[in-house]
């Protein structure tokens, strides 16, 4: 039997080969396209279960199959699967697009709207079809015949653009490697990370050390290389990854102007302005100029902050370090050495006190105290040895959900980390389904006989992670079109993880977090102080950074048009004019490194993670009033923001746990603006 039309359990993921994709992409196809003709063409009138259920069922088997292929060919990406994944990514892009267009499903949908029956449906189950018919119109059902050809051929082509990019991207990425033959070159280098260059040699047949352009070589690289011409070199190759200076077949310039321009089309021929103004159209965000005002207004209350980080910097840089002249790839490095000057500690001390061993188990610590949960180590077939998998179950012993775990980086997996669905909860006739997450990071593996060990910074990505993890599994949702992530605003999906975080500076949670990975003892409270006090350190830059890329995405699918010959790199440059404090090289080509934007659906939508830093950073302070280990207000997040999913719009669910509209005052405070 084909492994990816057996639905009744996890995937098997021993078993998936890409011979499998294309023959059960199209038999789930054709099964889903002969019951939306029959849908479409029933004579009786349309119910939840006679038309919307079918629909839904259809659709997660589709799910359901393809998701173990998407997800496979971002973590352990081959020719092969790759090959089969772009042949079958159009006819996947294709069905969903000629579904959303057509007129039949939609005016029954709208029957179903207006149909005494609606009334009788639960409020999980109305907002799914205010979604979906919000869905038709935005998918061009309501296009003249005509035009639909032009607007499916719009939906293809960005979907095969977008893959396109990625992987460039990661191509690109895997394309750089330097051999280091002179370990004086390495001078300043961790010792894990110049241990880890060697195995990566060795693994090559090399001898010396091997530095690559992924995030747990090119990081510490950056921070701790005493060799400034090495920095150079290497951020030179990092920050012109996949644009003209490499392999033409790799860059993604050509790329990014014909994104940009398809998606103007498509928002065009949908009536809006602008695709901004389309893509806020299913966010909490109203408008474009709202937006912009938001960033412009925090930038405002951010540039004093950031332009004082950078004078401190140079300052610093020019009489302490001799770097009278600052450059791009200084900054890291320059940023550490003050940082331990005016703290006494440094991100490689603290790392010490982060094993994988202990940060694990004190994380679930947490969320078992605040949630009354239970999360246990579990067992099923994974994609490589390095995978983890956990139950997640409540004091009773009940299954609530369970999680992949794949920590590490590795070579033919993207850079990043992110969660994906695997399962999602809802109801089957007396059963419920058991949601299932997928939870992926990249940070450095184990070396030797240590346990990996985490920067307290990969120990806030994780958090993050995690809290999107908990969104989607904690879910008290029975309906899957609204149940854990699904239905949640795109400017609201960052509250959970991004709340998470603010968990990694408490005291009584990092005792449980920490053991020195050597001495065995907990991180000692005089530098858990001075973590504290560096807590904000340079958060005036870090913040305009996230700025300048915000108003760059907004701005890019706003008031920007390729056609008039202007590049996406000059309105960087402009934007950067406008707000940095901190001018890159000449040579710089972020933009075509940017795979949040065009690759990984954030298109105007990279705001939201300053949007919903405010959201958070203000739920946040409900456990400060009441004890950031609070089981009382623990259960109220569940209950009011992770419970409900997008079963109501996000400011509702915000104002039931808060008990009023969010504020800015709680983010500048926790960022050390005020």
């Amino acid at each position: 039997m084909n492994p990816l039309l057996d639905f009744s359990a996890l995937p098997r993921f021993s078993q998936i080969k890409p011979e499998h994709v294309t023959p059960a992409v199209d038999a789930l196809l054709a099964e889903n396209k002969a019951l939306l003709e029959q849908l479409a063409n029933a004579a009786e009138a349309p119910t939840w279960k006679t038309f919307v259920q079918p629909m839904e069922d259809a659709n997660e088997r589709l799910s359901r199959a393809w998701g173990p292929v998407s997800h496979l060919n971002s973590v352990m990406n081959s020719p092969e699967l790759r090959e089969v994944y772009n042949a079958n990514l159009p006819k996947i892009t294709q069905y969903y697009a000629e579904m959303s267009q057509n007129l039949a499903l939609f005016a029954k949908l709208k029957a179903l709207k207006d149909s005494a029956g609606y009334m009788t449906l639960n409020p999980a189950q109305k907002k799914i079809i205010e979604n979906e018919l919000r869905g038709f119109r935005l998918g061009g059902a309501e296009l003249p015949e005509d035009r639909k050809p032009r607007f499916l051929e719009i939906q293809q082509t960005l979907a095969k653009l977008s893959a396109k990019f990625e992987e460039n991207l990661l191509d690109a990425t895997n394309a750089f490697s330097l051999f280091v033959d002179d370990a004086a070159t390495l001078s300043g280098l961790p010792d894990d990370v110049k241990q880890a260059a060697r195995e990566a040699a060795e693994r090559d047949g090399k001898a010396g050390w091997k530095l690559t352009l992924h995030g747990p070589s090119y990081m510490p690289v950056m921070q701790y290389a005493d060799n400034r011409a090495l920095r150079e070199q290497i951020y030179r190759a990092y920050v012109t990854r996949a644009s003209e200076f490499g392999a033409p077949d790799l860059d993604n310039t050509d790329l990014i102007t014909q994104i940009v321009s398809l998606r103007r089309e498509d928002a065009t021929m949908l009536g809006f302005a602008s695709y901004a103004e389309e893509s806020l159209a299913t966010k909490m965000a109203e408008t474009p100029r709202q937006v912009k005002d938001f960033l412009s207004e925090l930038g405002a209350r951010a540039k004093p902050h950031a332009q004082r980080d950078m004078d401190e910097l140079r300052e610093f840089a020019s009489a302490d370090l001799g770097l009278a002249d600052l450059q791009a790839w200084d900054v890291t490095y320059a940023s550490e050495k003050l940082r331990v000057a005016r703290y006494a500690f440094s991100d490689q001390e603290v790392k010490q006190y982060f094993p994988e061993t202990q940060v694990l188990p004190g994380m679930f610590k947490l969320v078992e105290t605040i949630y009354g949960l239970d999360i246990r180590p579990s067992h099923t077939e994974t994609w490589h040895p390095d995978v983890k998998f956990f139950d997640i179950r409540d004091r009773s012993g009940s299954l609530i959900g369970q999680f992949y775990l794949d920590l590490y980086a590795r070579e033919h997996k993207r850079g990043g980390a992110w969660m994906d669905d695997a399962l999602t909860r809802r109801r089957k006739n007396d059963v419920i389904q058991t949601p299932v997450a997928y939870l992926t990071c990249n940070f450095s593996a184990p070396v030797g006989s240590k346990p990996a060990l985490f920067t307290h910074d990969e120990v806030i990505t994780l958090f993050h992670e995690f809290g999107h993890g908990l969104h989607h599994l904690l879910t008290k949702i029975e309906d899957l079109g609204v149940s854990g992530i699904n239905g949640v605003e795109w400017d609201a999906v960052e509250l959970p993880s991004q709340f998470m975080e603010n968990f990694c500076w408490e005291w009584e949670v990092l005792k449980h977090l920490t053991r020195h990975v050597d001495s065995k003892a907990p991180l000692p409270r005089a530098l858990f102080d001075k973590m504290i006090a560096a807590k904000n350190f340079q958060s005036g830059l870090q913040t305009l950074r996230q700025i300048e890329f915000a108003l760059f995405d907004m701005r890019l699918h706003d008031d920007f048009d390729p056609a008039t010959g202007k590049t996406a790199l000059q309105l960087l440059q402009e934007i950067r004019a406008q707000v940095a404090v901190l001018i890159p090289p000449d040579y710089n080509r972020f933009p075509n490194n940017f795979s949040h934007i065009f690759a990984g659906g954030y298109a105007a939508g990279y705001y939201s993670y300053k949007w919903a830093e405010v959201l958070s950073a203000d739920a946040y302070s409900l456990f400060e009033e009441n004890g950031v280990l609070s089981e009382t207000v623990g259960h109220r997040f569940w209950s009011e923001i992770l419970g409900v999913g997008g079963s109501r719009p996000a400011l509702e669910s915000f104002v039931a746990f808060r008990g009023r509209e969010p504020t800015i005052d709680a983010l500048l405070r926790h960022n050390g603006m005020v």
